[in-house]
């Protein structure tokens, strides 16, 4: 049965070299096909045919079972090592599976960081309990190259103008508010041409903020007034609207504090295209972390609860 000179032997499958293994140490065909949970026929189907990939004789079949022949005997010692490292593999995937990553480092901007670590924390405790979990705030652009960078395996962001360099599954959209000291105005609300005409504190950079109010003036065809530019975080933000500087954009939820301490005021802006979607990224460029996908739905799953139970101020809905 020794294959002719010339032919090609074709790749042998991980699984015909188990149930070779498994033959090999019973010597039987009908022990080894009850360990494997398999039929013998079948068994001895994938024996016949690995000897025919291998282009040798494996066994020899007598009345004492199944013998090993010279080239069974040397494939044997090959498979030793062989199967005992898809033993070890499957193991590994079993804990893997049981115990959750080794370490999960979930990002946010600093507004959706307010509003969901403290629960977010308690829930990838719960569900991962042997992992060690970090999680991080930062600037929308930072969390999309520490993202892009494998730096976190996950983050909480307002959707990004560079958006295709990820992934994200959309969780809620909310309505942006012109946050101003308090007594800026008695409306319940606020026209766009209204805010482009107010002195304005935002970011210096193209992202996030700085690019939405660019936009609306570009497409209002008016001016941004730019009264200080605030690279910092929205807590210094909002400490610099206080101190009457000029307005900003925020979302209600980075102002409830102070609104309700009377320290601000928050008045909605009109339009349908002044929202904000939050959603979960993950990174395009790179192979998804072990369990990755309960990590985001612990995320999703926290942040719903938090919507509905009227926790995040303005939201009344997820996404989509």
């Amino acid at each position: 049965m020794r294959r002719p000179a010339g032919s090609t032997m074709r790749a042998m499958d991980a699984g015909a070299i188990e149930y070779f293994h498994s033959v090999a140490r019973h010597g039987s065909i009908s022990r080894a096909a009850v360990e494997l949970g398999m039929e013998q026929s079948t068994l001895t189907r994938h024996i016949g045919r690995l000897e025919e990939d291998v282009g040798l004789k494996l066994f020899h079949r007598s009345g004492r079972g199944m013998v090993l022949t010279d080239g069974g005997t040397a494939l044997l010692r090959q498979a030793d090592t062989l199967v005992e490292a898809l033993r070890h593999t499957r193991q590994v995937a079993a804990e893997l599976a049981a115990g959750g990553p080794s370490q999960i480092v979930v990002a946010a901007q600093p507004t959706l960081a307010q509003m969901s670590f403290g629960a977010l924390g308690h829930a990838l405790k719960q569900r991962f309990p042997h992992a060690r979990t970090r999680l991080v705030e930062g600037l929308g652009h930072q969390l999309v190259q520490w993202l892009q960078d494998g730096k976190i395996d996950a983050a909480l962001l307002y959707v990004p103008s560079q958006g295709h360099v990820i992934d994200y599954d959309l969780l809620l959209q909310e309505p942006l508010y012109c946050v101003m000291p308090p007594g800026g105005t008695r409306a319940d609300s606020l026209g766009v041409l209204e805010l482009l005409d107010m002195p304005m504190v935002l970011p210096s950079t193209s992202h996030g903020l700085r690019a939405l109010a660019e936009s609306l003036a570009q497409r209002y065809a008016r001016k941004l007034h730019v009264a200080l530019e605030c690279d910092g975080s929205t807590a210094l933000t909002r400490q610099l609207v206080q101190a009457g500087h000029g307005c900003t954009i925020l979302p209600l939820a980075a102002v409830q504090d102070e609104v309700a301490r009377g320290q601000l005021q928050a008045v909605r802006i009109d339009g349908t295209d002044m929202l904000r979607t939050v959603a979960i990224a993950t990174a395009r460029n790179r192979a998804p972390v072990a369990g990755l996908w309960d990590v985001t739905r612990t995320m999703r799953q926290v942040v719903t609860e938090i919507v509905q139970a009227r926790r995040w101020p303005a939201v009344e809905r997820m996404a989509g």
